[in-house]
């Protein structure tokens, strides 16, 4: 078997969220496969940076408010000129609110939806333009959610933000598949971050959500990265359209 066609050296891949959780799983695992990261965010990247320079890995920070739309764009553009040509993109930075549906407020909607969904696909498209207009090749690795094939409770923006992950994942691999950009999806399961701190810490619905896990664990980060890594990778040339869940079996229960 040909291992380099799991790795990314030479490949320069933009993460955003990259400051802890996933994000940062994802990025060592690009640093571990010999890939540059750009990692992106709000606030500071720091242990990031420090955990991927003990692997010898390159990491640049670059800070964005990516509940703006311009300033995602206006982020990417500078990355791209600064840092580039950028041959992948992971999307992802996301937010929750957990609250009743008849309580939801539009502001708790607004936020979501721009920071998961609305930015998501203006980051796409960022990339999308800059490889067609450059006849270059490009990797795109969209982070959705099991709440992309179920309905949750108590998460109304996070589920229509993730399941819109899906589909504009499949919407743009049919538009990009044949112009060399790949476009696909990894589904997360239940993951040690701070965004199921929450559930990890009430004893009746950790129980329950353990109980309904084959692997009879949560995941963590690197499990996430190393997924996302095969999507950027040479080894998934031929994928499109994809999403992998990576949820210890949760799906198939």
């Amino acid at each position: 078997m040909d291992l380099s066609a799991f790795g990314l050296s030479g490949k320069t891949v933009l993460v955003t969220g990259a400051n802890t959780g996933i994000g940062q799983g994802i990025a060592l695992s690009i640093g571990r496969a010999g890939g540059k990261v750009i990692g992106v965010g709000r606030s500071s990247m720091e242990e990031t940076a420090s955990l991927m320079a003990g692997q010898g890995a390159d990491f640049v920070e670059m800070r964005a408010d990516l509940g703006s739309t311009s300033a995602a764009q206006a982020m990417f553009d500078a990355a791209w000129e600064s840092h580039g040509p950028i041959d992948g993109l992971v999307n992802n930075a996301g937010i929750i609110k957990r609250v009743d549906a008849v309580d939801f407020t539009e502001a708790d909607w607004d936020q979501v939806m721009d920071i998961n969904l609305k930015s998501m696909f203006f980051l796409c498209q960022s990339i999308g333009r800059k490889a067609i207009a450059a006849g270059r090749p490009a990797r795109v690795v969209n982070i959705a959610s099991m709440l992309s094939f179920q309905g949750g409770i108590r998460v109304a923006s996070y589920t229509a933000s993730k399941s819109g992950v899906l589909g504009i994942t499949r919407l743009l691999a049919n538009e990009w598949a044949a112009k060399g950009i790949n476009v696909n999806a990894v589904a997360p399961g239940y993951i040690e971050t701070n965004n199921t701190e929450a559930l990890r810490n009430d004893p009746d619905r950790s129980a329950a959500i353990l109980g309904r896990i084959p692997a009879g664990r949560w995941g963590v980060p690197s499990d996430i990265g190393d997924a996302a890594v095969f999507l950027l990778a040479p080894a998934s040339n031929y994928m499109h359209g994809a999403v992998i869940p990576v949820d210890g079996g949760w799906l198939a229960r």
